[in-house]
């Protein structure tokens, strides 16, 4: 069981990857702060730095406002624990997280949530429409893959990938949403936005999909450029999104 405190493990780890838990923690905490975890379940994973193709994950049992650098659990692509560690991990997690990190080298951070918002529009037969700035921001970078149940097959992870392709979110049918980022910062901002976008969806068709208000055409051919410098904007929020934590959730980097 987790007691919410973990030994640290700065002084044993390298540099490299000290950096990358206390970047994990910190996207672990930010998700609850938001409301978007699920009480023990989903998983945000990050791959370690070097050529063992390792990466981090939360420990099975922990709550995600609990997680610090130090109770990360690193695994290897086959989803051996290769850190002494008395927790353990959840194999439905690994799926998902081990195609990603396996297939996509610029995808060292993968973000996947079960939030109502983002499930609800998984699972909506069109999917994310364009009918709010965040979702013509983002349309075109989202992915789309079919539900098969929980990710307990290995069979899944290829037809997830291919599925994924070169995009950098993705909504999982009737499952949920999930981001991809080259930084922490990126994977968050993408998150960030698309459950926004679910968000709006969600609130607007409350009303009813005849009296929603599809973007113009050419608004949408606008945003789709404009959707492409997010990356610019991960780097100005990021810095912000961590100050956030040190006021409202000190802790996740020890």
């Amino acid at each position: 069981m987790a007691d919410g405190s973990a030994a640290s493990l700065k002084t044993r780890v390298s540099e490299a990857e000290w950096q990358v838990r206390v970047e994990l923690a910190a996207l672990y905490r930010l998700v609850a702060l938001h409301g978007w975890d699920d009480m023990i379940f989903t998983h945000i994973s990050a791959r370690v730095p070097g050529p063992e193709h390792h990466f981090l994950i939360n420990p099975y049992g922990w709550y995600f406002d609990e997680i610090t650098a130090s109770s990360l659990v690193k695994v290897d692509l086959d989803g051996n624990i290769v850190q002494d560690t008395t927790n353990f991990i959840n194999p439905a997690g690994f799926t998902i997280h081990s195609a990603v990190h396996a297939a996509r080298e610029d995808a060292r951070f993968v973000i996947h949530l079960h939030t109502v918002n983002g499930v609800g529009v998984a699972a909506q037969k069109d999917g994310l429409l364009p009918i709010s700035q965040n979702a013509c921001l983002l349309q075109h970078q989202v992915a789309y893959h079919g539900y098969e149940g929980l990710a307990l097959n290995h069979d899944e992870r290829e037809r997830l990938v291919a599925d994924l392709g070169d995009k950098p979110l993705m909504l999982l049918r009737n499952h949920g949403t999930m981001a991809v980022g080259e930084t922490a910062a990126q994977a968050w901002v993408g998150i960030f936005f698309l459950e926004r976008a679910c968000a709006q969806q969600v609130a607007a068709l409350s009303g009813g999909r005849e009296h929603v208000l599809t973007a113009p055409d050419a608004a949408q051919a606008e945003t789709k450029d404009q959707g492409r410098g997010i990356g610019f904007v991960s780097a100005l929020a990021w810095p912000g999104a961590l100050r956030q934590l040190e006021r409202k959730s000190p802790g996740y980097d020890v």
